[in-house]
């Protein structure tokens, strides 16, 4: 009788996007549903928050419903940062600094209990990707206080504050790593990478284009970049497994429109179970 194969190892990479990533909670869905479990999760930006969360234990169903208390109401998620800053709305914004949001005590108010806690607690390997704004670097964040790892990951330049850690001044992951698979491909049998910056070509004639407002150019431009980004990263090594999913008429701060985004990245979280459930045939 022939040795029995051992299930393959499946590295999840989930990239960054802001609301866009949103997504990735379907994604998540497909391992849920599937019984299957990533043996290391890599993730930028929104990707790493929605990383940290499931490998913190969280379920895909559990961060639905997370997102469902965030973002159903808007003057209930207002009242929720009233509650929260009893330090006075200056530990989160300074008339000083008005367009840099202090995103760890943000992140401390808004983000599951589970992930109060260090990258050790976690019950599934888990990296977060910053970059170091001096450096010109990437960093790749294993160890400490989750929190502020993904606070780092997730510092949207004149939007978040840039985070300091061990020295290091830290803006968003994006810039320098959209969509982090190449960091697990060696500790992977299968490399599922999730982007959520594709977007197919689309013509507007200047006399019908609407003149995007500040944040809107601002958050357009990063999407183009980490875009750009990760379309030269495919030249060079490809994940196993790629996963679109059809986000791209969402902007990046569209976080109040949570339940459109689950729903047109359903039919991303069904191609994936498909690809998964091939693989996983093949290994028995």
């Amino acid at each position: 009788m022939p040795a029995a194969r051992h299930a393959p190892r499946i590295g999840l990479a989930l990239g960054g996007g802001s609301a866009r990533g949103l997504a990735h909670v379907v994604v998540l869905e497909a391992f849920d549903q599937l019984g299957i479990r990533p043996s290391l999760i890599a993730g930028t930006s929104m990707g790493a928050i929605c990383g940290a969360a499931y490998a913190a234990g969280l379920s895909a169903a559990q961060l639905g419903e997370h997102c469902a208390e965030l973002f159903d109401s808007r003057a209930r998620f207002f009242r929720r940062l009233a509650r929260g800053l009893r330090g006075g709305f200056t530990a989160l914004w300074s008339p000083r600094r008005p367009n840099a949001i202090d995103n760890v005590t943000l992140f401390e108010m808004l983000l599951p209990n589970a992930l109060r806690c260090d990258f050790a607690a976690l019950r599934i390997p888990f990296l977060a990707v910053a970059a170091d704004f001096y450096a010109n670097a990437e960093v790749v964040i294993d160890s400490g206080p989750l929190i502020p790892a993904l606070a780092a990951s997730c510092a949207l330049p004149t939007l978040s504050r840039p985070v300091v850690r061990a020295g290091r001044v830290l803006i968003d992951g994006g810039y320098v790593n959209p969509l982090p698979y190449e960091l697990i491909m060696q500790r992977a049998d299968v490399t599922v990478a999730v982007d959520v910056t594709f977007t197919a070509q689309r013509a507007i004639a200047p006399a019908a284009a609407a003149l995007p407002g500040t944040v809107q150019l601002l958050t357009g431009a990063t999407q183009m970049l980490f875009r750009a980004l990760v379309r030269e990263k495919l030249k060079t090594a490809a994940p196993d497994i790629l996963i679109r999913p059809a986000v791209a008429a969402f902007g990046a701060l569209d976080f109040f429109r949570w339940r459109e985004i689950l729903a047109a990245a359903a039919p991303a979280r069904e191609e994936l179970k498909g690809v998964l459930a091939r693989v996983l045939a093949r290994a028995r």
